[in-house]
């Protein structure tokens, strides 16, 4: 909420862009995620109409975006490992790489996806409002 815009959106490319550094056999999936992740984010922001400002942010707005972002975000990984190379004859025998599809993972991703945006958002929205809102942007 610092940076107006696509704040979200930088933030994840570098994230995922330091992470890539840190295990590089994975590095094209870890940047292409935390990228879209911060793409999902900047977007339920802004058709929120969630703003940053001195008075505070709305919690309410926050946590749905949050939430609603992390399920995408969720769906889109869970489904590129273990949904998508059901389709693709040669996807499971490359690398080893993808889950095997179950009711329980499914589930999972489901209910954790946004319960971890939940989260997020009413921490973000804390410390918005508690501490950061008096930082000059």
């Amino acid at each position: 909420m610092f940076v107006k815009g696509l704040g979200a959106t930088y933030a994840g490319a570098v994230g995922g862009l330091l992470s890539t550094l840190w295990n590089p056999s994975l590095g094209p999936f870890t940047f292409v995620f935390a990228t879209l992740f911060g793409v999902f984010v900047d977007a339920f922001l802004y058709l929120l109409r969630v703003k940053g400002a001195k008075e505070g942010v709305n919690r309410n707005r926050l946590i749905v975006a949050m939430a609603a972002a992390m399920m995408l975000i969720a769906l889109a990984s869970y489904s590129t490992f273990a949904v998508f190379p059901q389709f693709v004859p040669f996807a499971k025998g490359l690398l080893g790489l993808f889950l095997e599809r179950s009711l329980m993972l499914d589930m999972l991703v489901l209910f954790m996806g946004p319960a971890t945006g939940v989260v997020a958002g009413y921490a973000t929205a804390y410390l918005w409002n508690k501490y950061l809102r008096h930082i000059p942007t």
